[in-house]
């Protein structure tokens, strides 16, 4: 198959880590808030974070959705339950944004006979709790200044988490625990060089303009940005898609990509982008800009402004790296589950 052709020193610790003899001190507690159901980006980024969470260097603690459709919830819990992770939190907003059907998640209603292609156990978003309250739960539960964030969505939670009061769950505010609780949020929004000369008005962004101007303005730790252009650079091979998922027979990462649009294709890796960096910062997978701040216009165009204080920064990408990330990303979303082999 095309990975095994993948070379191991190209990988770093993340494929090879018993060859450099490093192995993680910690897991990063992470929670993945996404608008899953809108592209198979999405599927894919989660099909990184379980193999990141097999390999012991994160725990997925909760994952949070801002498509406001009945299915992405339950969809979530089949991938979760596909990776032998059907007990993770799951929340739900209810903002009206874009709730059309999505092309993939009626994957959970595909039956084997009488059982369930995907099992899982959440049935509807109705079911689900509320984002915000999964959030703030998650962040209370952790350590102080661990919690990392990976964002893949629209800004519509965690802007509600910032206006969040104290509750049952914790006496501090949503701002208090965001402070508190969370290392880094990796956000994938925005563009911050021109495309095809063009400044770049970004999905993720424009379809919930104000959460994201609240999300730039408001949010107390650091935010590194996934611009469009980043993922844009890094397409995933179609290869990929048709030969390295077949060790079951049906796989719910490769299954979405396929009815999202079928292969052949190489599609950007927006999401999983934002998912490698929350968890390697520090690897080299990616360069960051200077220290500075997003700002968003009543259009939804993002703009960088340097300076010292700031706490934004974004992502930039050499032809180096845009191999070593290819071959990272791809290597993480089709590892099998536990139990299961190539």
């Amino acid at each position: 198959m095309w990975l095994r052709s993948l070379l191991c020193v190209s990988l770093l610790s993340v494929s090879c880590q018993s060859v450099m003899g490093q192995t993680p001190t910690a897991a990063i507690p992470l929670i993945l808030d996404t608008d899953i159901g809108n592209d198979c980006d999405d599927v894919l980024a989660m099909g990184v974070i379980h193999s990141l969470q097999t390999r012991g260097y994160c725990r997925l603690v909760a994952v949070t959705i801002t498509k406001d459709h009945d299915q992405c919830a339950p969809f979530v819990d089949a991938v979760n339950t596909f990776y032998g992770r059907g007990e993770i939190p799951i929340g739900v907003c209810r903002s009206g944004i874009t709730p059309q059907q999505s092309r993939f998640t009626g994957l959970v209603s595909e039956k084997d006979g009488d059982r369930d292609r995907y099992p899982h156990d959440l049935r509807s978003g109705r079911d689900a709790a509320d984002a915000v309250a999964v959030l703030r739960r998650a962040l209370a539960a952790e350590a102080d200044g661990s919690v990392v964030i990976a964002q893949v969505g629209f800004s519509t939670n965690l802007a509600k988490l910032l206006q969040s009061p104290g509750d049952e769950i914790s006496p501090m505010t949503g701002r208090e625990l965001a402070r508190k609780k969370v290392r880094m949020l990796s956000v994938m929004a925005g563009a911050f060089t021109a495309i095809n000369g063009q400044p770049h008005f970004e999905y993720n962004v424009v379809e919930d303009i104000g959460s994201a101007q609240v999300l730039s303005r408001e949010w107390p730790t650091e935010i590194i940005y996934s611009g469009f252009e980043i993922g844009l650079a890094i397409p995933y091979p179609a290869v990929s898609i048709e030969q390295d998922y077949l060790y079951v027979a049906h796989h719910p990462l490769r299954e979405s990509y396929v009815l999202y649009e079928p292969p052949p294709h190489n599609r950007p890796t927006w999401d999983l982008t934002s998912v490698l960096y929350a968890v390697f910062p520090e690897r080299g997978y990616f360069g960051v800009s200077p220290k500075g701040t997003v700002s968003v216009n009543e259009k939804g165009l993002t703009t960088f402004a340097p300076g010292e204080t700031g706490l934004h920064r974004y992502l930039t990408l050499t032809s180096e790296q845009q191999i070593r990330v290819t071959e990272a990303l791809v290597q993480l979303s089709s590892e099998p589950p536990q139990g299961l082999s190539r």
